[in-house]
């Protein structure tokens, strides 16, 4: 097993009400006003803000909003809200929402201190400061909820890019499944498949991480299982719930304890995909990407793949796992192909290019140019 270093300061209240929590702790922090960040108004829909609001008038904590953010967030949209929050003279970030809300927040959040938040993502500038940052998380997918990453989209250069920094974990993330319970099923699927290759891109990177691996393998079963339930009954309360915790647990830091920081390889891969195509959903992008990555390597890595495949699908051959996989993204209604996700022939040239910003690809596995190339081909 890698040594490793586990950190996590982010508190979580999980359940039914929990929002009522917010205004409490915000109060506790001494935060007197805050900036709502949010998307398109589902929020309001679901009960989100509602809740929110009062929670804070309770507390006597004023706030102003900054709406629309999209799926895939934008950089433009980023510098906006970061205007908003150093003209309002802020002293929290409030994020009601998706993991492309959350990621906006912590990008504000680190912003009002920077000269140019685009140059954190270039490592230009380094994040030594952060405004505090609360989340009322309302679709699980990304982990972002309680982890120190963000991933803005520049639509100038077409570059979907990360940070990662300790001082952009939440101090405190509301985790209400029951507000999940409107979500259309494709947007759980999504979801889902998100919260899968987060896992899967540390599984692969060592094989005597063998506690971490029983970790994974159940929560990999965990959320197949659950999204199979949702499929049947969007407001099972105790499928909500158990597919929220997996995917937190996904991407907050366990998943990856001794797995040498993972590979991220079929990240920076449909990062391209989507930056290419914003309107492309990120897990329904990993779904084709990740079981074509794995088919890929499969035949060089046999041993590090023949175990997912048993432990995961029952199966005694990678190939016959692969098959599993894609049968089940099929069955949630996902795409199964690059040109299901409407990325054209001709464009592939383009997309290897956005991919390979660097000599290689990945962090384990390191794939060059000319495979990347040929991984294109085979999810095409």
């Amino acid at each position: 097993m890698e040594a490793f270093s586990f950190y996590n300061p982010t508190k979580i209240l999980f359940g039914k009400k929990q929002i009522a929590g917010l205004g409490i702790q915000m109060h506790r922090d001494g935060i007197k006003h805050c900036i709502l960040i949010a998307g398109g108004g589902s929020i309001r829909n679901n009960g989100a803000y509602q809740q929110v609001i009062e929670s804070l008038d309770q507390a006597g904590i004023q706030h102003i909003e900054a709406w629309g953010v999209q799926a895939n967030p934008r950089l433009d949209k980023t510098r906006q809200i970061i205007q908003q929050a150093k003209e309002s003279g802020t002293e929290a970030v409030l994020a009601v929402g998706g993991g492309s809300v959350i990621d906006t927040a912590k990008a504000v959040a680190a912003g009002v201190y920077l000269k140019d938040i685009w140059n954190a993502f270039i490592r230009k500038e380094t994040i030594k400061e952060a405004l505090p940052l609360y989340t009322v998380l309302t679709i699980s997918a990304t982990g972002s909820e309680m982890n120190g990453n963000a991933v803005i989209t520049n639509m100038e250069t077409r570059q979907k890019w990360g940070i990662s920094s300790t001082h952009i974990y939440p101090r405190l993330s509301i985790i209400d499944p029951s507000l999940q319970s409107t979500l259309t099923f494709r947007q759980t699927a999504n979801g889902a498949m998100d919260a899968i290759a987060h896992i899967l891109e540390f599984y692969f990177a060592n094989e005597e991480a063998l506690t971490t691996l029983a970790i994974n393998e159940a929560l990999l079963r965990t959320i197949v299982d659950m999204t199979d339930r949702l499929q049947k009954d969007a407001y099972d309360y105790t499928a909500r719930a158990n597919l929220a915790l997996s995917a937190t647990l996904a991407l907050n830091g366990l998943s990856g304890m001794g797995l040498a920081g993972g590979d991220w390889g079929c990240h920076g891969i449909e990062h391209a995909c989507s930056a290419l195509h914003p309107e492309i959903a990120h897990g329904e992008g990993l779904g084709v990407i990740v079981p074509t990555w794995i088919e890929y390597l499969g035949e060089k890595y046999p041993s590090r793949f023949l175990r997912w495949a048993k432990a995961m699908w029952h199966e005694d051959s990678i190939s016959s796992a692969i098959c599993r996989f894609r049968d089940k993204l099929q069955s949630w209604g996902l795409a199964s192909s690059l040109r299901d996700l409407g990325i054209k022939e001709g464009e592939l040239n383009t997309l290897l290019d956005l991919i390979m910003q660097n000599p290689s690809l990945g962090g384990v596995f390191k794939l060059n140019k000319e495979e990347v190339r040929l991984l294109l081909m085979l999810a095409f």
